[in-house]
C-alpha cells in the first residue's frame, strides 16, 4: 500500500506540472493580456516565453510543458493583437512594435505576483520580434538572468536590439538561427560578438525561422530546457 500512495502522489505531481492554466492581465496602456501558465510541482524560476510576428503563444506549448516537468513555472502569453489578446488601444497602430514592450513588461509583473516564481531567477525565451523584444526588456531588469534567442534580429520594424543586448551585459544567452535564414543568421553573429558574457550561438541546417525550428529539430526544446537548468536552476 506505501508503494502504491507513493506512486500516486508521484503521478499527482507530474499531472500538476503539465497542466496549464489560461489567465490574463493588463498592460500600463489597458491591453489585455491573455497567457497560459505552466506551474511545476513546486516553486521554482520563472520563464517568460514571446512568439513571433503573426503567431502565438500555442507555439511555445512543447517547450512550456517540458519547462514545468524540469521546475520551472513558464508563462507563454499572446502579444497584443494575436491569439486571445485585446487589441492595441484605438489610435494605436498594430504595426508600432515597440507598443509591445508594454506586454512584456505586464508578463513579468503577473509572473512576480505569484508566489510559486522565485523572483529573482527569471528567464526569457523569444522568437523573432519575440527574441527582439526580450532582449529590450532585459537590458532594464537585472532579475532576468538568461535569455533564449530564436531568430533574432538586428532590427525588426524598429524594434533594434544591439545596444540593449551590450547593456544585457555579462548575463548568459543563447542565440539559435537557421544557415537558410540568412537576415537571422547574420544578426545572432553579430548578436554574439555583443556584451562580455556567455554567449552560446547555434547555427542550424534547413531549420526554418522562429518557434517552427522546435518542431523541425526534434532535440531542441529539450536543448532549451537544458540551457535554462544550467543558467537559472
Amino acid at each position: 500500500m506505501l508503494v502504491l500512495a507513493t506512486l500516486l502522489v508521484l503521478s499527482a505531481g507530474c499531472l500538476l506540472a503539465a497542466t496549464p492554466q489560461d489567465v490574463s492581465f493588463r498592460t500600463d496602456d489597458g491591453v489585455t493580456i491573455a497567457g497560459t501558465l505552466y506551474l511545476p510541482a513546486r516553486s521554482g524560476p520563472g520563464v517568460i516565453l514571446l512568439h513571433a510576428l503573426s503567431r502565438t503563444r500555442e507555439d511555445w506549448h512543447a517547450v512550456a510543458t517540458r519547462l514545468a516537468d524540469a521546475g520551472f513555472v513558464a508563462l507563454a502569453i499572446d502579444l497584443r493583437g494575436h491569439g486571445a489578446s485585446g487589441p492595441p488601444p484605438a489610435g494605436t497602430d498594430l504595426q508600432e512594435l515597440t507598443k509591445m514592450t508594454a506586454d512584456v513588461k505586464a508578463a513579468r509583473a503577473f509572473l512576480a505576483s505569484r508566489r510559486e516564481v522565485e523572483p529573482n531567477r527569471i528567464g526569457f525565451a523569444g522568437a523573432s520580434i519575440g527574441a527582439n523584444l526580450a532582449i529590450l526588456f532585459a537590458a532594464n531588469d537585472p532579475t532576468v538572468r538568461s535569455l533564449v534567442l530564436l531568430s533574432p534580429g538586428l532590427d525588426y520594424r524598429g524594434l533594434r536590439p544591439e545596444a540593449a543586448f551590450k547593456k544585457y551585459a555579462d548575463r548568459p544567452a543563447l542565440l539559435i538561427a537557421s544557415l537558410e535564414d540568412n537576415y537571422s543568421a547574420n544578426s545572432a553573429r553579430q548578436l554574439a560578438r555583443s556584451g562580455p558574457g556567455v554567449r552560446d550561438l547555434r547555427l542550424l541546417t534547413g531549420a526554418g525561422h522562429g518557434t517552427a525550428m522546435i518542431s523541425r529539430q526534434p532535440d531542441l526544446a529539450a536543448s532549451l530546457v537544458d540551457w535554462f537548468r544550467r543558467t537559472l536552476l
